[in-house]
């Protein structure tokens, strides 16, 4: 799985009204989590831009806190930080995504894991640096981890039965914020916007003149930023849309490829030729958790599982110098219906 979040690149389409009329939607930016967020809004009633900002930068204040494993003060890092199998109070909204992800873990067979960040230590991926382990270094670790080794007591505790074990949300966590974010603007009356914290988006009815949210999805090549795809959204209704790719963060060692995703598994980093997946869902959070196990199960196993459950998904294969477009069945069904949303040619 993805110890942090690698690629997750959905581009904002959002075009002015015209060219002397002003921009009836409003931007509130700024960095997030490693990364930036924004979120841009219209509504026919009046709503004070200022007080909204607060709120939204409070909220994203309060998740770092909660959630971000670069901060030896955070609540996550806290229980990590923890050497014994006694409970911690965690508070209820990560035991929430811990219980996600654990569900999600199994599907994928333990393919996407939280607690995979020992290998990524062990595999020395640090700046333009890698150190490849021996197996049974690999071996040693996988001894060490496994979300079966988290426990849920209560419904705001969580306890481990390994010492060393730490948990890594962040493959998770930002569709969470997203979540948070545009529940913000559910509460403050905002019926029209977009939410996005690093590339990772929720949008909900339409542009002024009902003019549908366009987003663009990358092309994975590493040094470009060329698009895809273009995601027309018809409903009005939240839609989650989540991208997480391989085609950033890699090392071309020997001429072997080395993607910083790695399989829980197996401890080692993907060879599979899937590159990158967009997954597009009502709740931000499982759409965050399912595009990282899907990136790490790639297309052969994970079109099948998609296709079992029912989840609209974009599998994007890499053959030499090609991309090849993989749906699955429901995603395949939904651009059909036109009834959620549709591709631009």
């Amino acid at each position: 799985m993805l110890l942090n979040r690698l690629c997750c690149f959905v581009v904002v389409s959002l075009s002015v009204l015209g060219c002397s009329d002003p921009d009836p939607i409003q931007r509130i930016s700024g960095p997030a989590q490693g990364s930036t967020f924004m979120v841009s809004y219209w509504s026919e009633q009046q709503v004070d831009k200022a007080a909204l900002e607060q709120k939204l930068k409070q909220e994203l204040d309060r998740i770092d806190q909660l959630m971000s494993n670069y901060r030896p003060d955070s609540v996550i890092e806290g229980f990590n930080t923890q050497q014994s199998a006694e409970p911690v109070e965690v508070g209820t909204e990560l035991v929430q995504l811990v219980q996600i992800a654990r569900e999600v873990s199994a599907h994928s067979q333990g393919c996407y894991d939280l607690t995979i960040k020992p290998f990524f230590e062990l595999w020395g991926f640090r700046g333009d640096k890698l150190t490849k382990p021996s197996d049974e270094q690999i071996a040693e670790t996988k001894a060490l981890i496994g979300l079966d080794k988290v426990k849920t007591i209560s419904h705001s505790q969580l306890a481990k039965t390994q010492a060393s074990l730490r948990i890594d949300v962040s493959s998770i966590a930002q569709g969470y914020t997203v979540a948070q974010l545009a529940k913000l603007m559910d509460q403050a009356g905002i019926e029209n916007y977009l939410v996005e914290v690093g590339g990772e988006l929720v949008s909900r009815g339409r542009k002024p003149e009902q003019k549908q949210w366009r987003i663009a999805i990358e092309k994975p090549l590493p040094d470009s930023q060329t698009l895809q795809k273009i995601i027309a959204v018809e409903q009005t209704q939240p839609l989650a849309i989540m991208t997480s790719g391989t085609y950033r963060h890699f090392y071309d060692e020997a001429g072997v490829r080395y993607s910083h995703v790695l399989d829980g598994r197996t401890g080692a980093p993907v060879t599979h030729p899937t590159v990158s997946t967009t997954i597009l869902l009502p709740d931000a959070t499982w759409a965050d958790a399912w595009s990282t196990a899907f990136l790490c199960l790639g297309s052969e196993q994970g079109l099948p599982l998609a296709d079992k459950l029912k989840l609209p998904v974009l599998f994007i294969d890499q053959q030499g110098s090609s991309f090849v477009e993989k749906p699955s069945q429901a995603l395949t069904e939904a651009l059909a219906s036109k009834q959620a949303f549709s591709f631009v040619e």
